[in-house]
């Protein structure tokens, strides 16, 4: 197999910031943002982004931390990445991370971990706008009217149109920011980025358009903010299975032959009702509709619904699981039993759970029988009582 030539772009993720304006005990890149830490977030648009080599600057005390958040990031794609210890300001954990950078790298990114929710479309954007003559910066345009003041008095205006907000990463032809790191050295001076410092040096510095998701995480408000854009991307929790219960009550005084169950009972007492009475369907019903949250049989097929006059167990169960499927939801089982005295179910069980799990599309179905020793109206023979059980599962 052909090796893959070695990136010619470095990126230098700070992340060794106190984090003192936070709060929050820990340093900035480690705040948790949702179970993750700002880090964590930062790097997956890191590796999001096209190959390049990635070094982490951490804060003192903190490099395993940051090694272990290196290495989860990577997801074992043996990205050339390594974690540096930081300094005392940003200025030499940006020089630390320059000295651990490999020969052949030519353009060096320069990004904080503290723009956790930078896409990686912007750094592979800041990459490719380097040129050997000039740096470049993601900025957006400032918003706000702004104003000179003299402690609380306002002095005047300032025009926001000369104006944008810095973002990073900033991306800077490596020889030339190496050479810019050096003098400010030297010189002792401090700068507030990167390009302030590359343009101290007499490096020039262009600008393309940043994104509103690259915002700096300084104070509780940022966290917030940041929490809630990541609780857009939180998955849905999973629908549970739900159950569902159903009963029907038929008296017997119908006219031709019972059906129950799905079948005809020849010889046996019809139960009366607007469609064949069969109450052991209708139950079932019921039940799946309720555990789905879609009515009830009379909603969908009482009698406002003429056309299912004399309509048998097969028409109602499959107009009720294609119900159940339009709204997401696949039958797991349906369980059944009726109260009677007749008829005697026993010997046709395995008929009727055959048709109605068929009625339902294959779902399993089971039904039994008992008596009440003569006890209330099913006791005394005068209809039959019925108590469905189902179990619905998402689809998907």
């Amino acid at each position: 197999m052909t090796a893959l030539p070695a990136p010619t772009t470095a990126i230098i993720v700070v992340a060794a910031g106190s984090g003192t304006r936070l709060g929050a005990g820990v340093p900035k890149a480690l705040v948790d943002l949702d179970g993750r830490s700002a880090l964590s977030h930062a790097l997956n648009g890191v590796f999001a982004a096209r190959a390049m080599q990635i070094v982490v600057v951490a804060p003192a005390g903190h490099e395993q931390e940051v090694a272990d958040e290196l290495i989860d990031a990577d997801g074992g794609r043996g990205r050339r990445a390594s974690v540096v210890v930081g300094g005392e300001t940003r200025q030499q954990s940006v020089a630390a991370g320059l000295a651990a950078l490999h020969p052949g790298i030519e353009v060096v990114l320069v990004h904080d971990a503290a723009r956790a929710l930078t896409p990686a479309a912007q750094i592979d954007a800041v990459a490719a706008a380097v040129t050997a003559e000039a740096g470049v910066i993601p900025a957006l345009p400032v918003v706000d009217t702004l104003k000179h003041v003299s402690g609380d008095e306002v002095v005047g205006s300032v025009d926001r149109s000369l104006l944008a907000a810095a973002q990073t990463p900033q991306g800077f032809p490596r020889r030339a920011l190496e050479a810019a790191y050096s003098r400010a050295s030297q010189t002792g001076d401090e700068h507030t980025d990167d390009a302030a410092l590359f343009t101290a040096a007499g490096g020039s510095v262009r600008r393309i358009h940043g994104s509103e998701r690259a915002f700096k995480i300084t104070t509780p408000s940022d966290v917030e903010r940041a929490r809630m854009l990541l609780g857009e991307r939180v998955p849905t929790p999973p629908v549970l299975p739900r159950i569902g219960v159903g009963t029907d009550v038929h008296a017997f005084g119908g006219e031709g032959n019972l059906w129950l169950a799905g079948l005809e009972w020849p010889g046996e007492r019809p139960l009366s009702g607007h469609s064949d009475g069969d109450a052991v369907a209708h139950a079932i019903v019921d039940a799946l509709l309720g555990a789905a949250g879609l009515g009830d049989i009379g909603q969908h097929f009482g009698t406002a619904h003429p056309e299912y006059t004399g309509a048998h167990a097969d028409v109602f169960l499959a107009r009720t699981a294609a119900m159940l499927a339009e709204a997401g939801f696949a039958i797991g089982n349906v369980s059944v039993q009726f109260q009677g005295n007749r008829p005697r179910f026993s010997a046709r069980r395995a008929e009727a759970e055959e048709v109605l799990s068929a009625a339902l599309g294959g779902a399993a179905v089971t039904v039994s029988a008992t008596t009440t020793d003569r006890l209330g109206f099913p006791g005394r023979g005068e209809g039959i009582a019925v108590t469905a059980v189902a179990l619905l599962v998402p689809l998907g």
